[in-house]
């Protein structure tokens, strides 16, 4: 595998877990 398509899926999947962590926390924002 190259050094940057790792770079991309590392990228792609920290964008990702982000995402469904700021989607988490605007529908129950009771928790926060």
């Amino acid at each position: 595998m190259k050094k940057g398509k790792a770079m991309l899926w590392i990228t792609g999947a920290l964008s990702l877990a982000l995402f469904i962590y700021l989607f988490h926390a605007l529908i129950k924002p009771e928790r926060y």
